[in-house]
């Protein structure tokens, strides 16, 4: 079997390390898989490359242009939607015409265009696709942040600046409607929480929607001693908090939530602020928000290496994402493999992965004291490190993964596992 997966990126983002991570635990499963993206950071001759760098860039380029223009020229939410207007049309490639199957992941930001799809669909491809976010239910956004109005077509978005009943979100949903319509696409969620909200979306009617989460390299995340971990990163011997994103200062990932939740325990004496350190990593547009947290830090940047991640993970207590959304919640089963207690929001995907108060704790949606109260608990609970990783290892191990995808397409393809 020939599984070709394709992600606007190669590594960079969660879906792209979710994409990378299948396509190697398929391999690993006798599985012929090969990864398609528009941008490539390594030499694997496993991953190709689709489209000029010209072009590509015309494509990224060309559709922010679109989405500016629509804004009447604001910068604001320009990258919050994707309306999928320019993109690479892979069915003329070796990888595409080769596989049995196409593994479509996140595809936004010129890599696939609605036409694109149109094209893989006419082939006759069998087609599955993996939901990160919820653009494939929505007409341009990738999180409603509360808005219902995908249960109904869109109109009236509120990232648009002047909304409306036949504005550019209502205009992509319909547009999304007949090309998903009698659509042979099996489409995958995440998590539960996403595989319910987009079975409320009319592009979701008639599609089969199944829920496997993303997977873990357990060869790479593995228990380490928290002392020599703690020395190989200079960090102190303190109570430490772990907080890691793509981009640290994106709004949704809710650095604000931690700062604040840190503020709390200290002011209410729950823990001292000369016994608490936070070790941040990901990537950093604007510095400015640094300023803002209460307690000595340390910023290692972007910790490419999962090993060097595993490493941080294993010094840290506790792992915070107080995201105000997370289809799924990777940084949560990274920290679990490692043997530190993950504390989130009880709002989404997270809630597949933490039971409260037995491998973690899920904290109120958006409540800054609930949130402190669950870094307490985390920092103060003697958790077993080695059960948090048994979890990691029944649930979200490569071949446990990869054997659930093998099913999904031999289901596709009519033919036993």
């Amino acid at each position: 079997m020939r599984v070709l997966i394709v992600n606007t990126s190669e590594s960079i983002g969660g879906a792209a390390v979710a994409a990378n991570r299948l396509m190697n635990a398929l391999n690993k499963n006798g599985v012929k898989a090969k990864m398609l993206v528009m941008h490539k950071q390594t030499k694997s001759i496993c991953v190709a490359t689709a489209g000029t760098h010209f072009r590509n860039k015309f494509n990224f380029l060309y559709e922010r242009f679109i989405i500016w223009i629509n804004n009447l020229f604001q910068r604001k939410n320009l990258f919050t939607v994707s309306i999928a207007n320019t993109g690479i049309d892979i069915t003329k490639t070796m990888e595409f015409k080769e596989a049995d199957v196409i593994h479509l992941q996140w595809i936004n930001q010129g890599m696939l265009s609605l036409k694109d799809l149109r094209k893989i669909i006419k082939s006759g491809k069998h087609i599955v696709w993996t939901m990160h976010d919820m653009w494939e239910c929505t007409g341009i956004c990738h999180y409603a942040f509360g808005c219902e109005n995908y249960k109904n077509g869109c109109g009236n978005c509120s990232f648009l600046r002047f909304p409306g009943n036949h504005d550019l979100s209502s205009s992509v949903f319909n547009k999304k409607q007949k090309i998903l319509k009698n659509s042979n696409i099996k489409f995958v969620a995440v998590s539960n929480w996403l595989a319910n909200i987009a079975g409320e979306s009319p592009l979701m009617f008639g599609h089969p929607i199944s829920v496997i989460p993303n997977s873990i390299s357990l060869s790479k995340f593995v228990l380490k001693d928290r002392a020599s971990s703690r020395e190989k990163l200079s960090l102190p011997d303190k109570y430490i908090i772990a907080f890691g994103a793509a981009r640290l200062d994106a709004p949704i990932k809710g650095l604000n939530y931690l700062c604040d939740a840190i503020s709390y325990i200290v002011d209410h004496g729950m823990i001292q602020q000369d016994e608490l350190h936070l070790v941040l990593f990901g990537g950093l547009k604007d510095s400015n928000i640094l300023k803002a947290i209460p307690i000595k830090y340390t910023y290692l940047g972007r910790v490419k290496n999962e090993e060097d991640l595993s490493t941080v993970y294993s010094a840290a207590n506790v792992a915070v994402s107080s995201s105000l959304y997370e289809t799924f919640g990777q940084t949560l089963i990274e920290a679990q493999a490692c043997g530190c207690i993950p504390v989130s929001f009880n709002n989404s995907g997270q809630t597949d992965i933490i039971k409260h108060k037995e491998n973690g704790y899920l904290a109120d949606y958006l409540s800054v004291e609930s949130l402190a109260k669950g870094i307490e608990w985390a920092m103060k609970t003697d958790v077993n490190r080695s059960q948090l990783r048994e979890h990691v290892i029944r649930m979200y191990s490569e071949n446990v993964v990869a054997v659930k995808y093998i099913d999904l397409y031999c289901n596709s393809l009519g033919v036993k596992a």
